[in-house]
């Protein structure tokens, strides 16, 4: 059967419609889960926003989305029975991540099945996205939190000696002359590294790289989350040793950690003027020269 142009005809609306009731009510009680582990969960609090940075994603791409051809695509099916089988031995086992994970495998599905497989690769990125959204499992994240405390203490405490502070560390703790500063899960900078993360994902997408530059924007969120990590805490010790002690913790520290992610942003957005001008550095480069 030739292929059909992507148009929306009233059979395939309402089969759209159709299937998009019948993933909602499969996947409410999953939705409403992931909902409330946002509004409750400060690490992931940052999964309100990544919905619409998805569609957003989505509807740039919209020309290059209308420009290729729609077909039915039947193995869109067997994905689909794959993310519904997911989202049984999740929901059986009750492992929370593997049943939010199979909303993607069907939504995949869904899209190789109605749209065809050109369709579904250029809108795989912005589905894939959304697993920013998903809370990692808590044996996990705690397998990461750990370790990086330790090496936030680690750096933090020799930063704190840089600006002649004495600071003594001791584990994930860094005693100072008048009060001691514990590295918890929440200063680990993990929680900043997720954000981070989900914010260098969706601009390493929209902007004019390469993809090899893309891909080095989006892995400039790991040296970026670790160093204004390492800021946020020599400066708080700072604060708690030249100013007062209580400027480490409640509302200040709290602030701090915002006026922190938005150095984080200000860094990558550097970056990302850093490539282009690199791009466009080695284009010149590459340009014959003519002799007079």
């Amino acid at each position: 059967m030739a292929a059909q142009t992507l148009l929306l005809r009233p059979g395939t609306l309402f089969q759209i419609g159709l299937l998009a009731a019948s993933f909602g009510l499969v996947y409410a009680h999953t939705i409403a889960g992931l909902v409330s582990d946002w509004s409750v969960d400060p690490n992931f609090s940052h999964g309100f926003l990544i919905p619409p940075i998805a569609a957003y994603m989505l509807w740039q791409r919209r020309a290059e989305l209308a420009s290729h051809p729609r077909e039915s695509g039947p193995w869109g099916l067997v994905v689909v029975a794959a993310g519904m089988g997911l989202h049984v031995v999740g929901n059986v086992g009750a492992e929370l991540f593997t049943m939010r994970f199979s909303m993607l495998v069907t939504l995949l599905g869904l899209s190789w099945y109605l749209f065809g497989r050109k369709v579904t690769a250029t809108a795989s990125i912005p589905i894939l996205y959304l697993v920013l959204m998903i809370p990692v499992p808590s044996i996990v994240w705690n397998r990461i939190a750990f370790p990086m405390q330790l090496l936030a203490s680690n750096l933090a405490a020799d930063a704190i000696h840089l600006v002649s502070i004495p600071v003594f560390r001791e584990g994930n703790v860094l005693h100072l002359a008048d009060t001691s500063l514990q590295v918890v899960d929440a200063c680990s900078g993990l929680r900043s590294l997720t954000s981070l993360l989900a914010l260098s994902g969706a601009l390493a997408y929209v902007v004019p790289l390469s993809r090899l530059s893309k891909v080095v924007l989006f892995l400039l969120a790991f040296p970026i989350a670790v160093a204004v990590n390492i800021f946020r805490l020599t400066l708080t010790a700072a604060a708690a040793h030249w100013i007062d002690p209580r400027w480490a913790e409640g509302f200040l520290h709290e602030a701090s950690g915002l006026v922190v992610f938005g150095v984080a942003f200000v860094l990558l957005f550097l970056s990302f003027l850093a490539l282009g001008r690199l791009e466009r550095g080695g284009k010149r480069a590459d340009r014959p020269s003519h002799c007079v």
